[in-house]
This record gives structure tokens, sequence and C-alpha cells, in this order.
């Protein structure tokens, strides 16, 4: 297993077409990670009571439908 700093190293021997392309690489590796990381963190946040995630509302709520209705209220 290579250290970062051999890693480094062989990177600035790189040409600069194949440092851009390694770029390019480990971005996509980091998205992948990121992606991966925000999508399992999401998938055990309701758990088994999905319903005691919905809020105070017993049903659901059209968001614009809601804006639009407290702003008619500030109006008043």
């Amino acid at each position: 297993m290579s250290t970062y700093s051999e890693v480094l190293s062989q990177a600035q021997n790189l040409t600069p077409d194949e440092q851009q392309k390694l770029l390019e690489v480990l971005s996509a590796l980091m998205r992948d990670r990121v992606t991966t990381q925000t999508l399992s963190s999401r998938e055990r946040l309701p758990g088994k009571n999905l319903k005691r995630w919905r809020g105070f509302l017993p049903y659901r709520v059209d968001a614009l439908e809601f804006q639009l209705q407290i702003r008619e209220e500030w109006d008043d």
C-alpha cells in the first residue's frame, strides 16, 4: 500500500493531461463516496416508526399551497 507522500510524488511526475485525468477520477470517487454516505444516512432516519417522522399534520400538505395560505393570513 502506497503512502500519501508516495502517491503525491508519483502524481507530480505525471504529464499535465495525466494529472487532469487523475483529478477527474479522484473527484468522481469522492462524489460517489459522499452520495453513498448521504443515502445510507437517509435510509437510517425513519426506521420502523415512520408515522412519528411525518410531523404534526395528519395528512400530506402541498408546500406551495401552505405557503400561499400563510402569506394570505399575513396580509389580513
